[in-house]
């Protein structure tokens, strides 16, 4: 399993909260309101501000109900469904994230596209799990706190992402309806238990969601940071194997 970085290793953490990075932020923004960002549409910087884009495809890997559908709206500051409907086919969100990675200072935007498909369509129809495997670049696995199955049920969900056929994917884990302690089913033994066995990143998130960027900085922030430590780490090896090569060349 692939090394995870350390929190705030590679990008800044707290970025979001330096004056520094209201610029950027702000893009985000239409009447202090998170803008809802299109298939084809992009933050606009001034020219002395240009940022590159990175893009990335997240997959929502979790249980009926778990909440995958309402995660992506709050990633992307849209409306949470006031009632749970199963998404009948696959559903794409774009979120746009500002990060300063630690190292040279440089900003770059990352593109995040969600894809969140509903576990009764991907048992009826068998072409739709392939459609959300390829390319794919991270995924979410979601537990939610007031559902012991959907808990129970990771160990099965991430082990079949782990298989030497589908490469590396960055893996991170969202615990869902944490907020809800009257009615929670996992206790805090069972995710530490979790944690030591599988040694991936586990974030909480709750139900109540606000229009700041407090609230979703530490999920964004983990997922960015792997995704781009994955990419550095696989840029190191196509160099080395790029030399090896051109040593055997000669």
């Amino acid at each position: 399993m692939a090394e995870v970085p350390p929190p705030g290793s590679v990008i800044v953490a707290d970025w979001h909260r330096c004056k520094e990075s209201k610029e950027y932020f702000s893009k985000l923004l239409h009447k202090k309101r998170r803008k809802k960002f299109g298939l084809l549409e992009s933050p606009v910087m001034p020219p002395h501000a240009a940022v590159d884009t990175v893009h990335y495809k997240i997959f929502l890997s979790g249980k009926s109900g778990v909440g995958k559908t309402a995660l992506a709206a709050r990633l992307a500051g849209l409306n949470i469904p006031n009632s749970h409907y199963e998404t009948t086919g696959i559903e794409t969100t774009v979120v746009y994230w500002p990060v300063k990675l630690r190292d040279s200072g440089r900003v770059l935007f990352f593109r995040l596209q969600l894809w969140d498909c509903g576990e009764n369509a991907l048992r009826r129809f068998d072409h739709l799990l392939p459609s959300c495997k390829e390319q794919v670049d991270a995924v979410l696995f979601l537990f939610s706190f007031t559902d012991r199955t959907s808990f129970d049920d990771l160990s099965n969900q991430i082990a079949k992402w782990t298989r030497p056929s589908v490469g590396q994917v960055v893996k991170v884990v969202v615990g869902t309806k944490f907020d809800l302690f009257m009615h929670c089913d996992v206790a805090e033994r069972d995710v530490r238990g979790f944690q030591e066995t599988w040694r991936l990143p586990l974030l909480q998130m709750g139900g109540e969601a606000s229009d700041g960027l407090g609230d979703i900085a530490p999920l964004l922030n983990c997922l960015t940071e792997q995704l781009w430590h994955q990419d550095c780490v696989a840029a190191g090896s196509s160099r080395h194997h790029s030399q090896l090569d051109t040593v055997t060349v000669l």
